[in-house]
């Protein structure tokens, strides 16, 4: 009755390897070590100023200076994995040792070395070994996809399995920090609330990364890493050369780097309170759309990748970028035209137009991701048909290094930019403060909202 659909071997006659779908889940389980890290690391200003005694400036300043650290030792640990090979693997090897690595760090910064009046130097110290550990296992993870298959049509599946887990697991720890863990704690954010958020997250990191290391312990073996075996080692110069040469690295650097730089500016706390609290005038609103939205994201992520499976991952990113930038100047029309404060009065026809609107948008987003997932596989994959040099942590690191020197200027962009471009929409009442910024925007829209003169 159903025919079966064919593979890309039946398609191209060409043999492809390919994962199983337990061993794709795994891996996607990548998302319990990133997301839930990233959930706890989000409150390091927190530990810094209860157990550190660190102001807030000085923590922005060592988070801004960590980000292009970040960035630099990226291709610096690209060395590293080329020399890895045991009897126990390469990836695996790498992946425990960057989570212990983080683990011994974070454990230190929140719970070991918190409230011991040690200063910004340990935190500082701290915070850069934390860095290392979480490069190393980021790195490793951006390589294994290339390694497990190279079929073009099973490879977006594994930006869907990754893209569920990494919008699922934040929400799931949010819930377990906010609904569990702080009630227990006092309802406020002290050390024994950070120490059992750390070992919360340490539990979650530790069982994602068996799980993908389990996942791959079928690829981890050294003929699969055909080419990282040569007489002359990874130079400084390979780096160069595979950033000037490497054609598809270069669009999914100009592409990818320039979504995530974009992604993160809308995300800063600034934008948020001036988008959602001044202009609209509805600070809950953000959080509602974003509960909203999970499910569909994880539906378009997967439509995504059957996009990009029929037609490739270059035309998905290009296609869906397309409609993103189309949504995006119909909601900046929709601003500049209609009134903004209608949309925070639930059920008005403009909140409906503007969910609506917001919702597509998030899903084109989601295409683009699936689609960069599967990119990142060809521009290695590339690599190899190009050098004859299958290095695929050169390539991850090397995107990894422009993209992180590109997207620190995220918080720049929202603060001396956007900032001053949005605040004359406001159709109320404004008086700039000396404290403005993060601080002074949440009392000025706290003035707006009871109706206060500012």
């Amino acid at each position: 009755m159903f025919k079966k659909k064919p593979t890309a071997s039946e398609v191209d006659g060409v043999q492809y390897r390919r994962a199983k779908l337990w061993q794709i889940i795994c891996y996607a389980c990548n998302g319990l070590v990133g997301m839930s890290v990233y959930s706890l690391i989000g409150m390091a200003s927190y530990s810094a100023s209860i157990g550190y005694g660190i102001t807030t400036a000085a923590v922005g300043i060592i988070l801004t200076c960590s980000r292009i650290l970040d960035g630099i030792t990226d291709p610096l640990l690209a060395f590293v994995y080329d020399r890895v090979n045991t009897k126990f693997g390469k990836l695996r090897i790498l992946l425990v040792a960057g989570y212990l690595i983080e683990a011994l760090a974070l454990y230190g910064m929140f719970t070991g070395f918190s409230s011991k009046g040690l200063g910004l130097p340990v935190f500082t110290l701290l915070y850069i070994v934390y860095i290392i550990g979480y490069t190393i296992t980021n790195m490793t993870a951006q390589t294994i996809p290339a390694i497990m298959t190279n079929d073009p049509r099973q490879r977006p599946a594994i930006g869907v399995w990754t893209t569920a887990f990494n919008y699922l697991v934040p929400m799931a720890m949010s819930m377990i920090f906010n609904v569990v863990l702080l009630p227990k704690c006092g309802g406020t954010y002290n050390q024994a609330f950070l120490s059992a958020a750390c070992n919360m997250t340490l539990l979650a990191a530790g069982i994602g990364t068996a799980l993908v290391c389990l996942g791959v312990s079928a690829y981890d073996k050294p003929e699969t890493f055909v080419g990282t075996k040569k007489s002359e080692p990874l130079k400084m110069s390979d780096i160069v050369e595979v950033l000037m040469h490497n054609k598809p690295l270069q669009c999914y650097i100009a592409s990818n780097a320039s979504d995530k730089l974009a992604q993160q500016v809308a995300s800063q706390a600034i934008i948020n309170t001036l988008f959602n609290g001044i202009l609209i005038g509805n600070m809950g609103l953000a959080t509602i759309l974003t509960v909203i939205s999970m499910v569909p994201s994880i539906f378009f992520a997967a439509f995504g990748a059957k996009y990009v499976g029929k037609h490739g991952s270059k035309k998905g990113i290009v296609t869906w970028t397309y409609v993103s930038m189309t949504i995006t100047a119909v909601l900046v029309l929709f601003f500049i035209f209609g009134d903004p404060t209608q949309i925070g009065v639930m059920g008005s026809p403009s909140m409906i137009l503007y969910v609506v609107l917001t919702l597509l948008q998030n899903g084109s987003n989601m295409c683009i991701t699936t689609s960069n997932t599967s990119y990142m596989a060809d521009a290695i994959d590339f690599e190899l048909d190009r050098s004859g040099r299958y290095i695929p942590a050169v390539v991850s690191g090397t995107y990894s290094l422009v993209d992180k020197l590109i997207t620190s200027f995220a918080a720049v962009i929202a603060t001396g930019g956007l900032a001053g471009c949005v605040t004359p929409f406001c159709r109320r009442e404004i008086r700039y403060e000396p404290d403005l910024l993060l601080i002074g925007l949440a009392v000025l829209w706290e003035k707006n909202r009871s109706g206060k003169k500012a």
